[in-house]
């Protein structure tokens, strides 16, 4: 029966190895990698290795004993006396050099793809409830109309696709990653999955944070584990990719010293959230990369494939984030943008939300707001460019004042002359340059 830890029903434990699912000549297998290449001597020892309850691990240590691969050592555990060590026979050595030849995977037993799905079922991003108070909170820190959080708080809670569109320099990777602050559960991601016989590692420390738990006592041969320990208790996953983002990295990665696979990113960022940033930027086509998208956004599912060539369905559960400085309609067709579910404008400020952010990154930095500097930026530069303002610029502008403060050897003040001189570095004057 699952537990639920939060808002997330966790993954029950598996109490025999018929509960696991899993072909047991592969099993033996890992166990036996397992044993050879951590030196794992104890039942406790062995079943923290490999992430499974004591009561499973000591059965599938039987049936390799009944195969002669696996003999006890005759000794007990120096902390726990009741605990009889292990070691493999010749046969098993041989068995593991084998197996290790095959695929060099070793350690936590993985999780069935069909498992994994209802576990996903369990967790899903669509499952969340977001309420205004949390997105505030989560974009306190930045200066947003109410009508934007209007619209961006139903495409976030829904956990469908999202096109952030509009001119660059508005906050829209901020926006991203309020979005991701804002969902604030937990769900459990696994260390590895199974299909076909193949093993496929999820678990990313560099994508995925782990949640601190309250371990048992691993020498206790009945330790109760709240939750199946193949996977790892996560805040949920978020995926940030840039102008680097190609479609290769949507697929499998295969590692043909290990001959094991790696899942793709959107595969790690199953229940959170993948954000495309600067799309428009990366070397193939945003219709391209949006087409790659079609069957996960409409249908829920990814189609992978093995080296062989064979392919399979994994879950999508992933809200996608698209940010983009251009205009939606001269990078996709009709097609591609009738598959986003939600299009948000993100435009720039208006003077009074410039002049708010102005002032707490005036505050922020250590520098004194000046009235007739401002004036003179508001009434007599910004007239310059149309009167169009950006949520980056206030940060530029006090951090070129900062600078030249410190290179004069003047006090931290704001004052036209650098205001003057801050604004010139903001923008490049349209005229041919001499070669």
């Amino acid at each position: 029966m699952s537990i639920e830890t939060g808002n997330v029903l966790a993954p029950p434990v598996p109490r025999s190895l018929s509960a696991m699912r899993l072909p047991q000549v592969m099993m033996r297998d890992i166990l036996l990698k397992t044993i050879f290449r951590s030196n794992a001597a104890h039942l406790s020892q062995i079943a923290q290795q490999i992430c499974l309850p004591v009561q499973v691990t000591q059965e599938l240590i039987d049936l390799a004993r009944s195969q002669k691969l696996v003999e006890a050592t005759g000794t007990m555990h120096a902390t726990a006396s009741s605990e009889m060590g292990y070691q493999l026979s010749e046969a098993g050595k041989a068995r593991a050099l084998d197996a290790l030849a095959q695929s060099e995977y070793y350690g936590p037993m993985p999780v069935p793809l069909d498992v994994y799905r209802e576990q996903v079922a369990r967790q899903s991003i669509r499952n969340i409830a977001l309420t205004r108070e949390q997105l505030v909170r989560a974009m306190g820190h930045l200066v947003l109309p109410s009508s934007l959080l209007d619209n961006l708080g139903p495409a976030v809670g829904s956990g469908r696709s999202i096109l952030m569109y509009g001119p660059p320099g508005n906050g829209k990777s901020s926006i991203s990653n309020g979005i991701r602050d804002a969902l604030g559960d937990r769900i459990y991601v696994p260390r590895a999955i199974e299909y076909s016989g193949q093993v496929i590692t999820v678990y990313d420390p560099i994508v995925h944070s782990a949640a601190q738990v309250a371990l048992d006592d691993p020498n206790a041969l009945r330790r109760t584990a709240r939750f199946d320990t193949r996977y790892v208790l996560c805040d949920r996953p978020t995926v940030i990719t840039g102008g680097e983002l190609t479609l290769g990295m949507l697929d499998l990665v295969y590692n043909p010293s290990a001959r094991t696979y790696q899942a793709p990113l959107q595969l790690k960022a199953t229940g959170g959230v993948f954000i495309v940033d600067d799309l428009g930027r990366q070397v193939d086509p945003p219709q391209a990369l949006v087409n790659r998208w079609i069957v996960p956004l409409e249908e829920s599912r990814d189609i992978l494939a093995l080296q062989s060539g064979e392919k399979f369905e994994v879950p999508f559960d992933t809200l996608v984030v698209f940010s983009t400085n251009f205009h939606p309609n001269r990078i996709f067709d009709k097609a591609a943008l009738r598959r986003i579910f939600y299009k948000i404008r993100i435009d720039g400020p208006s003077q009074e939300d410039f002049l708010k952010i102005f002032a707490m990154v005036a505050e922020k930095k250590g520098l004194a707001l000046d009235e007739d500097a401002l004036v003179h930026l508001i009434g007599t530069k910004y007239p310059q460019i149309g009167n169009v303002y950006a949520n980056y610029q206030p940060a530029f502008l006090i951090d070129q004042i900062l600078a030249i403060c410190a290179f004069e050897g003047i006090p931290n003040r704001m004052c036209r002359d650098l205001i003057d001189r801050a604004w010139a570095n903001m923008f490049v004057e349209e005229s041919e340059v001499a070669h």
